[in-house]
């Protein structure tokens, strides 16, 4: 009870409670394509590989626009980066509600969807910079809980497209949350005095030298990307592979989704207790294997067990990277922070496409999910051989944060 009333007094309530409203509806929004293509398909034909290209374009959008949103940030501050962000959001949401008559057009719709991914880069700095270093991976653990949004879209979104018999509609209904949230985002958000001073691009250029910065991206692509690309392209697989309706294929999706959403700060808590290392080493090597299973394509029931296992494996995953990043760049988290995160986007971009492209070429997913679990499992390896550099610098010799290291786990 202390820790929580101190919790309270050292930040900023309501722009903790902004910051997660922001970031749980833009990333509802952001993946709305995902559930809904698979009726979209029923007004515009597309092949395997046109419909993997429609999912991963949003996750490409926002890999991208969050460097844009996140230098913004730095300049005029996360409240106003968030207002803009929310405005711009709405433009995607009102061309697919009403203005969208053919592919191409919606897939530039599903591009601009990816300022809703970019929200990460205004929510997180809105939350953190009003927290001290203890409570940071606290702050930030309320705020990144709004990746539980996919659950929502993927919930309610093909429901409400049959209720109303129109997937267009539902852009139309998005508009909804976003407008209140902007209202309350305005009201209550409030910068923090204790603003960095922007940083200059010889900073990112200085951070992108540095081997490691590398090394987090490529970690951080598999795991984020493997969710978040997952997320938007399962339901797609679950009506292509078993046949089920958009409904229950978008539904059996959600199970899989909560796995990836709720067990992240699990991650980074047994991260914490165990060394980020090995817990690094067992997520990796057993988000591997489950995919290396959802290759032979067993039954829904078995697969359905396979990804969730799978899913819950990258979650934690993602928790457990970012339980390492602030150990490694102390100085430098804001900047790595948005660089890795920006690789975890477009990891997410690329997994739809090898789903979706092996597919139209070989007929089945068989192989591309072999290929993921290739990737997840190569990155056993190069952690095996990057873990000696890390005890060394910053690691105990038992992989944990060592006692001197004044860092918290920040969700990114």
């Amino acid at each position: 009870m202390a820790d929580r009333k101190s919790f309270l007094k050292s930040g900023h309530t309501p722009s903790l409670l902004s910051a997660f409203l922001y970031f749980d509806t833009s990333f509802m929004i952001w993946v709305l394509l995902g559930p809904l293509a698979v009726i979209i398909m029923n007004d515009y034909p597309m092949d395997a590989a046109q419909k993997a290209n429609l999912v991963a374009l949003p996750i490409l959008g926002g890999s991208i626009l969050r460097l844009v949103l996140g230098y913004f940030t730095d300049v005029i501050g996360p409240k106003r980066t968030g207002q803009i962000g929310m405005i711009l959001t709405m433009v995607p949401l009102v061309w697919g509600w009403l203005f969208v008559n053919s592919l191409s057009q919606l897939y530039i719709v599903a591009l601009l969807l990816g300022v809703a991914g970019a929200s990460f880069a205004a929510a997180l700095p809105l939350a953190s910079r009003w927290y001290p270093p203890q409570y940071q991976g606290l702050a930030m653990g309320i705020a990144g809980a709004g990746n539980s949004g996919t659950v929502f879209t993927t919930l309610f979104a093909n429901r409400l497209a049959q209720h109303f018999g129109s997937w267009e509609i539902v852009f139309g209904l998005a508009l909804i949350p976003i407008a209140i949230v902007f209202i309350v985002f305005s009201l209550l958000a409030k910068d923090s005095p204790n603003q960095p001073a922007p940083r200059k691009l010889s900073d990112y250029g200085a951070v992108l030298k540095q081997r490691d910065t590398w090394m987090f991206c490529i970690l951080y692509s598999v795991t984020f990307g493997g969710f978040v690309g997952l997320s938007n392209y399962l339901t797609i697989f679950f009506n292509t592979q078993y046949g089920l309706d958009p409904v229950r294929a978008a539904d059996f999706t959600t199970i899989c989704v909560i796995a990836g959403s709720f067990f992240r700060p699990v991650g980074g808590w047994l991260a914490d207790k165990l060394g980020g290392i090995r817990m690094l080493l067992l997520l990796y090597g057993f988000a591997g294997i489950m995919l290396a299973c959802i290759s032979t394509l067993p039954s829904l029931g078995i697969v359905t067990v396979l990804l969730f296992a799978g899913m819950m494996a990258l979650g934690m995953g993602n928790g457990s990277v970012f339980q390492l990043v602030p150990q490694r760049f102390q100085n430098e988290i804001g900047i790595v922070t948005g660089i890795v995160g920006a690789a975890g986007g477009l990891g997410g971009y690329f997994l739809p496409k090898i789903l979706g492209s092996l597919k139209e070429s070989t007929g089945s997913y068989g192989p591309g999910f072999l290929i993921v679990s290739g990737i997840a499992l190569a990155c056993v390896a190069l952690i095996f051989i990057i873990q000696g550099s890390w005890k060394r610098s910053f690691l105990d010799n038992d992989g944990k944060a060592r006692a001197t290291t004044q860092a918290s786990s920040i969700a990114s």
